[in-house]
């Protein structure tokens, strides 16, 4: 049987078609005090990520580092593998591994197990290591370090893909090396780079078609490399017979979101000050002046966080859509700031309020509820003509004792209306 449909947008009011859904994570390095048990960090940690596969978040990637006592996971893929046992959907990354410190068979077999025992939801992201004190511990040259990166994903892509690979560097050696097991996702599990103001991570990207990973793009250096890093992708990727995929390009920033902004600046003065002795004095990234003025207004200013509405985090993310071009996914920049309990209303709320905005979760309920609202006098007529007609009906066959004084009241005056 033959089925005419006529398809009217302008039923509900001018719907835009959609293009893909942005998706919302969390880079989780993570961050910890230094008073703290830090078993008891590690655990929360865990409970974040079932917290934030609850809520609907669709990422949660996990740092690796080895020193400076702040950023306490040695392992994503331990982790992922524990943390893959008590969620359901949210796909599990490692962000980054630190490709200099692993010889890549090794590293290439591990993601491949994550990749069976989670059923696809691994992802793998890659980079040459943050930390100077963690190369410096093994002995390995902060100078060779993004060398070591090109080499190393250089052989980890075909390995990923089930391919057979031989290749010698100074630092490793494969000799027809391949996985014991074919990828679970095909043609292997996505594969990300970390980028933040250098090209190095952009140029990879390209070289061989891969994600890319944007850590600082709301640090001033990295908010204005944004667009230019996505071209030199294109560009390499278009040189190597390669395309980019904006849905596959993450930016990373820092929020802190509650009811109010005094409410959002009250949280987190539980713990900002640790976060930014970390950088100032540790990490050596100067994120906020040391000169007595208020960092939470710096860090605002300059646009390197939200500590606010959700109104600001939808702003903020705006305002990256605007400067980057487009992109397929947010990640929050894990902190601690704020206590736990506030830190779980933050991501919430972000669930709550600033997803549906930027995902058009509402846009056919809002064209609904109007679309209702304008024909309301007409429903209700109809409601109502519909009912006195059984009534009256009632009436004719059964006379008026049972009907109440009102309704035939309200029978006569619609009687003489008409």
């Amino acid at each position: 049987m033959a089925v005419n449909v006529n398809v009217n947008n302008h039923n509900l009011g001018t719907l835009d078609m959609l293009g893909n859904k942005l998706r919302f994570g969390a880079f989780i390095a993570p961050f910890h005090a230094m008073d703290e048990n830090p078993t008891l960090c590690l655990e929360r940690d865990l409970e974040l990520v079932q917290w934030m596969d609850k809520l609907g978040f669709d990422e949660a990637w996990i740092g690796e580092h080895h020193s400076a006592g702040f950023e306490l996971i040695a392992s994503p893929e331990l982790f992922i593998a524990t943390v893959a046992e008590r969620t359901r959907n949210i796909r599990l990354g490692t962000g980054v591994s630190s490709l200099p410190y692993h010889h890549p068979l090794m590293l290439a077999d591990r993601i491949n197990q994550l990749d069976h025992i989670t059923r696809g939801r691994v992802m793998f992201g890659v980079g040459p290591g943050a930390l100077p004190s963690d190369a410096f511990m093994m002995g390995i040259p902060v100078a060779k370090q993004r060398d070591r990166m090109d080499e190393a994903l250089a052989v980890l892509v075909p390995l990923l893909r089930g391919e057979t690979v031989s290749a010698s560097t100074e630092w490793f050696e494969l000799k027809d090396a391949r996985l014991q097991m074919t990828p679970f996702s095909r043609p292997s599990v996505e594969i990300t780079v970390a980028s933040q103001v250098s090209p190095t991570g952009a140029q990879a990207a390209g070289l061989h078609g891969l994600g890319l990973l944007s850590i600082g793009a709301t640090s001033t250096g990295g908010f204005n490399a944004l667009a230019s890093n996505w071209a030199i992708a294109e560009e390499a990727a278009r040189a190597a017979g390669n395309t980019m995929d904006r849905n596959q390009w993450r930016l990373v920033g820092p929020m802190h979101i509650a009811a109010t902004r005094e409410q959002a600046r009250a949280d987190v003065q539980f713990g900002l000050h640790n976060w930014l002795h970390y950088f100032r004095d540790v990490a050596a990234l100067p994120l906020a002046p040391d000169d007595g003025t208020d960092p939470v207004d710096a860090l605002i200013a300059n646009g390197m966080a939200v500590i606010g509405t959700p109104d600001d985090a939808v702003a903020q993310i705006e305002r990256l859509q605007a400067q980057s071009g487009g992109f397929g996914a947010f990640l929050l920049m894990d902190h601690n700031w704020a206590s736990w309990d506030a830190k779980r209303r933050s991501y919430e709320m972000l669930a709550r309020y600033v997803m549906p905005r930027l995902q058009n979760l509402n846009d056919n309920r809002i064209a609904s509820i109007d679309w209702a609202a304008k024909n309301r006098p007409e429903f209700i007529g109809q409601v109502q003509a519909a009912v006195g007609a059984r009534i009256v009906g009632h009436i004719a066959a059964k006379g008026t004792d049972n009907i109440s004084p009102e309704i035939l009241a309200a029978l006569a005056a619609a009687a003489k209306q008409a």
